[in-house]
């Protein structure tokens, strides 16, 4: 059974007028950082990220408990994940690679391993098709193409950017689903041509090429959905700006250590320059 607790209208205003404590000062504080962070970083954020930032990047004194009870009491929470359908092209009869990654998502230097993948995303003009190249040991897209069809070129595109920021050494491997627009003539001789070794998932699975999936479920869970593209050319301009302005250099990844792309490949050539 509740009690109803009878305050008079003076003691109510004594209460109003009382200064603020020192620990409420600080929640205040605290929760104006949790907001910039969390705006910043298009509202995707959730608590141990904003933590993550504010602590380790900023200095900013604060537990993670503190940072998540903020947030809870305040409704700030990291935009609701949506599932998106997953399809591939494999209905061909070109000879493909074998499965040389074979899930070994986990690499000890950059152009070792890269992935590549198509999506697509919706104008108001009809269907965007995107194909990326991401460099394993960062998570980093190295190379991006856009096109409105889903001809061999975009692959291909994607591919020589890559191999024109990196100049990647021999032995690279090339991980891809088995789509024709991978096993196709072309896209394998440029990568003989450069001396990169090819290797395709296993039929009908895409758990193969996670971290390209990954990479496409939060561009369009924290990026595309959120938009109506009047057409492919704000399409194209928005989605690069996303990914060269914001994912590559700024976005914290949880299996980078909450380093972006960039900041992880820096911090690792750092380590790995020899000291004389």
């Amino acid at each position: 059974m509740c009690r109803t607790v009878e305050i008079s209208t003076s003691g109510y205003y004594v209460y109003k007028k009382r200064p603020k404590s020192r620990r409420q000062i600080a929640n205040e504080e605290l929760l104006f950082e949790i907001k910039r962070v969390y705006h910043q970083n298009n509202r995707t954020y959730g608590s141990r990220r904003i933590w993550d930032q504010l602590c380790n990047k900023e200095q900013f004194s604060c537990s993670l408990n503190r940072v998540a009870s903020l947030m809870r009491k305040n409704g700030i929470y990291a935009i609701h994940k949506r599932k998106f359908k997953i399809t591939t092209h494999s209905k061909h009869n070109k000879p493909v690679w074998p499965n040389i990654l074979d899930r070994n998502f986990t690499v000890e230097r950059p152009n070792a391993v890269w992935v590549t993948d198509i999506t697509y995303i919706w104008t108001e003009e009809g269907w965007l098709y995107l194909a990326v190249m991401i460099d394993l040991y960062s998570r980093s897209v190295i190379g991006l193409a856009m096109d409105k069809t889903i001809a061999d070129t975009l692959t291909l595109q994607a591919l020589r950017q890559a191999i024109l920021r990196r100049n990647p050494p021999e032995g690279l491997i090339c991980h891809s689903d088995r789509g024709s627009q991978y096993a196709g003539n072309n896209f394998k001789a440029l990568l003989a041509q450069h001396g990169i070794i090819g290797s395709m998932s296993k039929k009908g699975d895409c758990w193969d090429n996670a971290v390209a999936e990954s990479f496409f479920h939060t561009l369009k869970v924290e990026f595309a959905s959120r938009y109506r593209f009047k057409n492919r050319e704000e399409a194209k301009m928005k989605i690069f700006e996303y990914i060269e302005m914001y994912y590559n250099t700024k976005r914290a990844h949880s299996t980078l250590g909450y380093l972006s792309p960039f900041d992880y490949e820096k911090c690792s050539l750092q380590i790995l320059q020899p000291v004389y």
